[in-house]
Formats: C-alpha cells, sequence, structure tokens
C-alpha cells in the first residue's frame, strides 16, 4: 500500500506510453506522485530491426519482441515511471490481419480474468486514478480498444481508483492539427491520422499543459528507436514539437463520486 497519489495507465504496446501519456507520468512523477504503467502486449509485430513491419513475410516476431522489451524499460524511465508492468500476451496485429486469429492475441484475451489481474494490481499500488484508450481504442487498433474493454472491466472489480481517463483529441483541435502539420512537411503517424474526427469538444474534461516535458515525452519517443514509423516525431525540432505535443487532452469515463477540480488537474478535488 502507498500514501502516495497513484497514476496507472493501461497501454497496449511498446511505445503507446511515450506517445499517449508521456507528457502526464513525468507530470505526476516530478510531483511526486506514483507512476505506474501496465503494457499489455510484447509488441512483436511492429518494426523488426530491418524496419520490415508484422505484415512483412520476413519479418522476425522474436527479435522484434526482445528489441521492443529493452526500448519499453529505456523509455519507461524516461517517461517518469517508477514501475512497469508487462501482461506478456501477444501483438494481435492490424485489423484484418491473420494473427487476429491467434488464441494467444490479446484481442481474443479472457476478459474477465485478465481485468481481475489489473483490479489486483490496481489495488495492490492503490491506484488513484487510471489512464487507458477509448471504446474505439484511440484509433480502431484491437489491442487498443480490447485494453478499454478489460480496463473498463476492471474498474468494476477494483476498489482503490476514483477516476478513470481517456486521452483524447478535442474536435477543434485536430481539425487544426492534421493540415497544420501537414503544411509544415510533417509526416504523421497512423495514430494520428486514423483518430477519426476527433473527440467533441464538450467531453474534455482535463487539459493537461505539459510543455515542460515535451523534451521529455519526445526523448521517451526517440528510446523506441525500432519504430521507425515515428521517425518525424523524433527528428522535428524541439519549439515544433512542444507547439504540437505540449498539451494532453482527456476525457473523463468514470469517478467513483461526483467529479469537481480536474479541469486543468486529473487528481483535482481528491
Amino acid at each position: 500500500m502507498t500514501l502516495s497519489p497513484t497514476l496507472v495507465c493501461v497501454h497496449a504496446h511498446p511505445d503507446d506510453e511515450a506517445l499517449f501519456t508521456a507528457g502526464i507520468s513525468a507530470h505526476y512523477a516530478a510531483l511526486g506522485y506514483r507512476v505506474v504503467l501496465v503494457t499489455c502486449t510484447n509488441g512483436q509485430f511492429g518494426f523488426d530491426d530491418g524496419g520490415r513491419p508484422g505484415s512483412h513475410p520476413q519479418h522476425d516476431p522474436g527479435v522484434t519482441r526482445s528489441l521492443r522489451a529493452a526500448e519499453l524499460q529505456r523509455a519507461a524511465a524516461i517517461a517518469g515511471f517508477q514501475r512497469t508492468v508487462s501482461l506478456g500476451y501477444d501483438d494481435s496485429g492490424m485489423v484484418g490481419w491473420p494473427q487476429n486469429e491467434s488464441p494467444h492475441a490479446f484481442m481474443n484475451v479472457d476478459v474477465e480474468a485478465t481485468a481481475r489481474t489489473l483490479a489486483a494490481l490496481f489495488d495492490e499500488v492503490g491506484a488513484t486514478v487510471v489512464v487507458t484508450y477509448d471504446e474505439n481504442g484511440f484509433y480502431g487498433h484491437p489491442d487498443h480498444i480490447m485494453a478499454n474493454v478489460v480496463t473498463r472491466r476492471a474498474m468494476d472489480l477494483a476498489h482503490r481508483p476514483e477516476r478513470l481517463y481517456y486521452p483524447v483529441v478535442p474536435q477543434s483541435v485536430l481539425t487544426r492539427f492534421v493540415p497544420d502539420a501537414t503544411a509544415l512537411g510533417v509526416f504523421l503517424p497512423a495514430w494520428v491520422l486514423d483518430a477519426g474526427i476527433g473527440t467533441p469538444d464538450e467531453l474534455v474534461a482535463t487539459t493537461m499543459d505539459v510543455t515542460a516535458f515535451a523534451a521529455r515525452k519526445q526523448a521517451a519517443i526517440a528510446a523506441h528507436a525500432t519504430q521507425i514509423d515515428n521517425a518525424d516525431l523524433v527528428t522535428m525540432e524541439s519549439a515544433l514539437f512542444t507547439l504540437l505535443f505540449g498539451t494532453e487532452y482527456y476525457q473523463r469515463a468514470w469517478s467513483r463520486r461526483p467529479a469537481v477540480g480536474d479541469s486543468t488537474d486529473l487528481f483535482g478535488g481528491l
């Protein structure tokens, strides 16, 4: 049991913690909060050491698994996580890949069993605030969607968490962000381009200014060196990166009691 306020981020793959929530993890770590990462899969269908995606016939999932595990440890430390827990499920691949059919794929897990594991972890670490993806997994990846499913069920079973949030992009921001980034010649990865129209602005509960931690966020992304689809984010000039990624937005998905005071702080009012 811990007396410190505790943030737990539940992510699908190694590098998701850097892309989606590294701002808040670094922010709350700097405040002395306990920050815990749960990574659901080993990410073996990401890019391998030859730059081959999981769909490539010569892709090496064994090498990719090992490389991504090492990258995750480095990135998590940069992003402020004091504890990293890997559930160890297989990556499911993208929608429609044959890997979707594997009984070991995360998208096919026993929801109740996995949720009980998560709930036990939440209570063990004294989770105050939990963060994972929305029902569409932010951009439709089956592993992200399953992360939502098992986390939502875990919130029903756990006793300690007070709130659940989703990282989102407000519609008003997304409609400006993609054209502005494109005009600047920035190659945007799929998790941005496939995010749809964004989240209605009125559903965004919390806006976090994480500009002070933008450099750490960019460094955490860079630590996942095999994931070359994020290369433009890694090489982006720091001032531009801060402009584009120095604010994180969160939708409040659940609260144990009426929530107040969280417009600029996920722990606000607790």
